[in-house]
């Protein structure tokens, strides 16, 4: 029987202890069917049926063993599509309510694992997608040497894709602090510490972190760093996690060769993107501190007040609900601060709607 769930607060406790016998509705294929797994792509979804149909689709023209999909509890008929395809490889996980992205990579890479132990996982979200021919470069590399391995993320366009631009850790990297200090005092303190356009015309670049599109991990680097943190529930996961793994002594290979698609529509600069609904605010303040905090050290409360009055100038642009966004970035550096990554998804919506 499928296990049911009052509200999403109680999905995502019980993601960790997620097993066959609870989630029935994982379409499976045993191992001698389709042979040895070299490479697996987990991809997360939520309400945007047109995005994932193109995604699995690209995904079935590539050199892809197993396509997990993780459904975020859509309602516009995107786990009936997924049951639908008949192809083994496809298979489809219906979340136990909606876990963010972060709680659905945590799932998709558990199951993934668990159920078919490939060599190599690719994750993305269901607006991403490789350029064709990108899983087969990628098999025919030689990785050896890289523990993860980050591809290029372009719009549609052509354009780089900024949200998706990997990052050297400006607190590990004298030249690169000295360079985002400088950027800083004009506007442009992302410049400082993102790699350069430069870098998507050169070979292999070492990287500190970066994001859920396009990122391969070998199954020994799960093995030893386990899985992303589903308790973030949207952001800064992904930043996370691959600091965690550069700061254990892994290495992140950034190769501008294999490159990925976003179908990103909403204008993005990294400094003004505005929090639409007002709760995402809380998980902007809260798991950006968290970020912060794990990537500067000791030199965290210098930046944090700059940090913080970047914050609070940026309330200006939200104009009737400025006081719902103060309130809401309120709760979550009171909750960044202290570490509390425990706060219920409701509660945080509750907190955004009450007068």
């Amino acid at each position: 029987m499928f296990q049911q769930f009052q509200n999403d607060d109680d999905a995502l406790e019980a993601i960790s202890a997620l097993t066959p016998s609870i989630l029935p509705r994982v379409e499976r294929a045993t191992e001698d069917r389709l042979g040895t797994v070299r490479l697996a792509a987990v991809v997360v979804t939520f309400n945007r049926l047109h995005q994932i149909q193109r995604t699995v689709r690209r995904l079935l023209d590539e050199p892809c063993d197993r396509i997990v999909v993780v459904d975020n509890g859509s309602s516009d008929g995107t786990y009936d599509w997924l049951r639908s395809l008949n192809d083994p490889r496809v298979h489809a996980i219906a979340a136990p309510g909606n876990l963010g992205g972060a709680g659905g990579f945590e799932l998709g890479l558990r199951k993934a694992v668990e159920l078919f132990n490939p060599e190599w996982l690719v994750i993305m979200d269901d607006d991403a997608r490789p350029e064709p021919g990108c899983f087969t470069q990628f098999l025919e590399k030689d990785t050896t040497g890289w523990d993860a391995v980050s591809a290029a993320v372009y719009l549609k366009d052509g354009r780089i894709c900024e949200m998706n631009r990997p990052t050297i850790n400006p607190f590990w990297h004298l030249p690169t602090f000295c360079r985002t200090a400088v950027k800083s005092l004009v506007g442009k303190s992302r410049v400082g510490f993102h790699i350069s356009d430069e870098a998507y015309k050169a070979g292999p670049v070492e990287i500190d972190a970066t994001s859920f599109v396009g990122l391969f991990l070998s199954r020994e680097t799960i093995q030893k760093a386990g899985y992303p943190d589903g308790s973030l529930f949207i952001y800064g996961d992904d930043v996370l996690y691959t600091l965690g793994l550069r700061k254990s002594g892994m290495r992140i290979g950034f190769l501008p060769d294999l490159k990925f698609e976003h179908d990103f529509n909403r204008t993005y600069n990294g400094d003004a993107s505005l929090c639409n609904p007002i709760w995402k605010a809380y998980y902007t303040a809260r798991n950006m501190l968290l970020v912060y905090r794990f990537a500067a050290g000791i030199l965290f409360w210098p930046a944090f007040f700059f940090i913080l009055l970047k914050w609070l100038s940026a309330g200006r642009h939200y104009g009737e609900v400025r006081r719902t966004y103060y309130k809401m970035v309120w709760h979550g550096v009171k909750d960044g601060l202290i570490g509390k990554r425990s706060r219920p998804h409701s509660e945080v919506t509750s907190l955004a709607s009450a007068l």
